[in-house]
């Protein structure tokens, strides 16, 4: 593990989430890192370190093609680094958001539409490593953007379907599917 500037913090993160492997998150998070984010994200995102950072990578990826973020502010302010940002994407894949036991608890199948939506991230930092995440995002913005919101007929019945593939899926696992798992492919 490396001590990177907590300005850079921003670039680095955005570029591991938008492309990067397990190295990219294991040269700036703390092996104990958590992300406050990933309650609503499969159990593998809920664990602590790279490996819980590259997971919900993982998951984005797996629903959103052409994922980037333009980072607009970066301040820093003793241990705390704080940046404001707009996430771009497309829908490509299912998104799946889950519950507190790691299980689908909604799908949204991909409606192929772009987005693009404020956030802002908040980093705790400690020895020049990443050690806690967290996040205010348009959420709101990003599903009527999406197509989500308001539900139309068509996209309600999508949605049944995909969370049907989605159970199915965590019956054949026994359990939780695993993340990054696109359901729409599956039958």
């Amino acid at each position: 593990m490396t001590s990177i500037d907590p300005r850079e913090i921003c670039r680095i993160q955005f570029d591991a989430m938008r492309a990067g492997g397990l190295d990219a998150f294991t040269d700036h998070v703390h092996p104990h890192a958590t992300n406050r984010e990933a309650r609503s994200e499969p159990l593998a995102c809920r664990a602590e370190g790279p490996e819980a950072f590259l997971a919900t990578a993982l998951m984005l990826r797996s629903a959103f093609a052409d994922l980037d973020w333009d980072v607009h502010d970066v301040v820093v302010e003793g241990e705390l680094v704080v940046g404001h940002a707009t996430m771009r994407a497309r829908q490509t894949g299912v998104f799946h958001d889950y519950d507190a036991e790691g299980r689908v608890a909604a799908a949204f199948p991909p409606t192929g539409k772009r987005c693009a939506v404020t956030q802002t991230h908040w980093w705790r930092m400690a020895d020049g490593l990443m050690v806690e995440h967290w996040a205010n995002r348009d959420d709101l913005g990003m599903a009527q953007q999406l197509g989500w919101v308001p539900p139309r007929p068509f996209y309600l019945a999508s949605m049944a379907l995909a969370m049907r593939r989605a159970r199915r899926a965590e019956a054949r696992n026994g359990g939780p599917i695993p993340e990054g798992l696109n359901t729409a492919a599956e039958s």
